[in-house]
């Protein structure tokens, strides 16, 4: 294939400012994009990455942004989703746009149907869906809904559906944000292959690995202002090189030094059996056993649908699957964990993978979902204190450095990672023994995660009890004091991180201790 810069220009976005109220989102920023290339988009969260491919694709009109946009040589004004849809655009963003109650193969070709006369060819819907999963690596049934199925799967099933709208200019934010290391690499493999067979990728991604790997330029953005485009293709751009840029400093170390001084233990789960909600003959969680002390850091590793969060959720309140069997203890007192109140009551917090459905409500404010987990904290006689609110929620703001103009901000309205940080303030504002991290940087920059590292630290040094779920195996060793493994619902493994590696990991990952399969 010829160099990127060979190839004639194919998106060219000028002099692009877009603001919000109280918010300059995108100033100035400047845009190249060369056919046949994938091209990244890096910056912190809040940048305006995901606001600059919302102005190209329509999602933000011609109109309510300043500068200009030609696509394929051409001046172009859309002025929804559709038109940039039509002209050769798909974007698939970093919140999935699937709707959960309906199958695979219904939202693959929502508003594309496969019909004649007004009248829907199911047969050929479905043999169509099929080719595009299994471009993907999915062998899922057609007919499956969307809600059964896990959020790395249904971002598979987003990028297939993009797939098949046969773009010339696929835009992918945060892709592989949600997949474990061998998923991830499977679909960069998918967009290699996409790229020779001449598509134009624009990708938006906190993994640098990834972006060095597949990526053939890479423009930065700072504070909604364009800082430099590297051209990676010619050599000489490393992860380092690429972090300097977007922090505009150099970044010493990827986690935090801390020294783990745990003590007795907090949290204990006993003999956990845990069947899957739907198919009731097939066990999620496999008479798991687990220890956290107090101050531990305690990771859990494990391919997706291994039953890592199904564990989690299953605890906290049993909120997945049907319930079997086991005991929890909470600082070596058993509690009888039902709903998520109790859980909340015993001491438990959960921040879920999936923020937008699980962790929060868009409609409510940063200081509404701040103090939401545990009201009656700042309550007399079941009045809420709102002053006491807003100080509360503007102080863990101000710790977790949450881009927003004040508490009063609409959560709907923030980038991924800054809906993140909510979320993980308002487990802190409930003050719990137990904190379970389920995937807590994902989508998440290389500086915030900084942050976030250097909290979770904090919240160990405070005597929580913490158990980090990650699909990162970097992550768990750098920031784990012990490491469970899972597969297939069975804890296979324990091992001290500072005796850990990834071969190790993955091995106890893809094997099964022969526990019992059916009881």
């Amino acid at each position: 294939m010829a160099t990127r810069t060979d190839q004639p220009v194919i998106l060219r976005m000028d002099h692009i400012v877009k603001t919000f109220p109280g918010v300059i989102a995108l100033d100035d920023v400047n845009l190249v994009v060369h056919r046949q290339e994938i091209h990244a988009i890096c910056g912190e969260n809040g940048a305006g990455k995901s606001t600059l491919m919302k102005v190209l694709s329509g999602v933000h009109p011609a109109g309510t942004y300043r500068g200009t946009i030609e696509f394929d040589g051409k001046p172009v004004k859309f002025s929804n989703l559709r038109q940039s849809e039509e002209a050769g655009i798909a974007i698939i963003h970093q919140e999935l746009a699937l709707i959960p109650e309906l199958s695979i193969a219904e939202n693959m070709f929502i508003g594309n149907e496969k019909a004649s006369g007004g009248v829907i060819n199911w047969n050929e819907t479905r043999a169509e869906t099929k080719k595009y999963l299994e471009l993907v690596g999915l062998k899922e049934d057609p007919d499956t809904k969307i809600k059964d199925l896990g959020v790395g799967k249904q971002q598979l099933i987003e990028i297939a559906k993009a797939l098949a709208k046969k773009c010339r200019l696929l835009i992918l934010d945060e892709p592989t944000a949600a997949l474990n290391e061998e998923e991830s690499q499977h679909l960069l493999d998918i967009m290699r292959t996409q790229r020779e067979q001449g598509m134009t990728m624009i990708m938006i991604s906190h993994k640098l690995n990834e972006i060095e790997a597949i990526s053939d330029a890479v423009t930065i953005i700072r504070d909604g202002k364009t800082i430099e485009t590297l051209d990676v293709a010619a050599g000489g751009v490393d992860e380092d090189r690429i972090i300097r840029g977007m922090v505009g400093r150099p970044l010493e170390n990827r986690y935090p030094e801390h020294e783990s001084n745990p003590g007795e233990v907090a949290f204990e789960v006993r003999n956990w059996w845990v069947r899957h909600p739907i198919n009731t003959e097939r066990w999620v969680c496999k008479g798991a056993n687990m220890k956290v002390r107090a101050g531990e850091i305690v990771g859990i590793a494990g391919l997706m649908g291994a039953g890592r969060t199904e564990l989690a959720r299953s605890v906290f309140g049993r909120t997945y699957g049907i319930w079997e069997e086991g005991e929890l203890l909470v600082n070596g007192q058993e509690r009888n964990v039902r709903t998520v109140a109790d859980a909340i009551k015993a001491g438990i917090a959960y921040l879920p993978e999936d923020r937008k459905a699980l962790g929060l409500n868009l409609l409510d404010s940063i200081k509404i979902s701040t103090v939401a987990a545990k009201p009656q904290k700042i309550s007399n006689r079941g009045i809420i204190d709102w002053h006491r609110a807003s100080v509360e929620s503007e102080d863990l703001r101000v710790k977790l450095r949450t881009k927003a103009p004040s508490v009063g901000t609409g959560v709907s309205t923030l980038s991924g990672g800054n809906q993140q940080k909510v979320v993980l303030a308002k487990w802190m504002f409930s003050d719990p023994d137990v904190l379970i991290l389920d995937e807590p940087t994902r989508g998440i920059d290389v500086g915030a995660k900084y942050e976030i590292y250097s909290i979770i630290h904090a919240l160990a040094d405070q005597g929580k009890a913490i158990i980090l779920i990650s699909s990162e195996l970097p992550e768990l060793l750098g920031m784990s004091d012990r490491i469970y493994t899972i597969f297939e619902g069975e804890v296979t493994g324990e091992v001290p991180a500072d005796q850990a590696d990834q071969e190790t990991l993955m091995h106890l990952m893809t094997a099964s201790t022969q526990g019992r399969q059916n009881r």
